[in-house]
């Protein structure tokens, strides 16, 4: 459920994008968390998604992230969401996209707010809307041999 402001009346500065990109390159976990940095925050939550080397009692070896060209755009509509929805002060989202190995960094969420509980259902608003809407599909391959695109329309 969405934080109301703290006090009738008063109004609440704006929430700042302050990062949304899908590189090819590595994530960093420092980037993000100064990206949110803000000193009338009392709570940031980052989440931290990595390539695990299992999926549905499966080995896999490795994954291939691939975004649609709006993807970075769907993105910002869903970090801009966020940041209108909660009492929070900055919103952030990286997703790699490409080839990645087993425990590389896949996706990174940061979000900043005077309160905790705010920043707590910040991330987690932000983190699964973005996995359920942001047009970026991922292709597993299984330690058998086999592969499987998951997330495609």
């Amino acid at each position: 459920m969405p934080h109301e402001v703290a006090s009738e009346g008063a109004a609440r500065p704006p929430a700042r994008l302050a990062l949304c990109e899908i590189r090819s390159t590595p994530l960093s976990v420092d980037e993000v968390l100064s990206a949110i940095a803000d000193p009338a925050c009392g709570g940031q939550v980052l989440f931290v998604g990595r390539v695990r080397d299992h999926d549905h009692g499966r080995g896999v070896d490795g994954l291939h992230y691939e975004a649609h060209p709006a993807a970075r755009e769907r993105m910002a509509a869903v970090c801009e969401r966020v940041a209108t929805a909660y009492d929070v002060r900055a919103v952030a989202a990286v997703h790699r996209a490409g080839d990645l190995a087993i425990g590389d960094i896949a996706v990174v969420i940061g979000v900043a707010a005077p309160h905790r509980g705010a920043a707590f259902d910040a991330g987690r608003d932000l983190i699964d809307t973005l996995k359920s809407t942001v047009p970026i599909w991922k292709h597993q391959a299984f330690s058998d041999g086999s592969d499987e695109w998951v997330g495609l329309p």
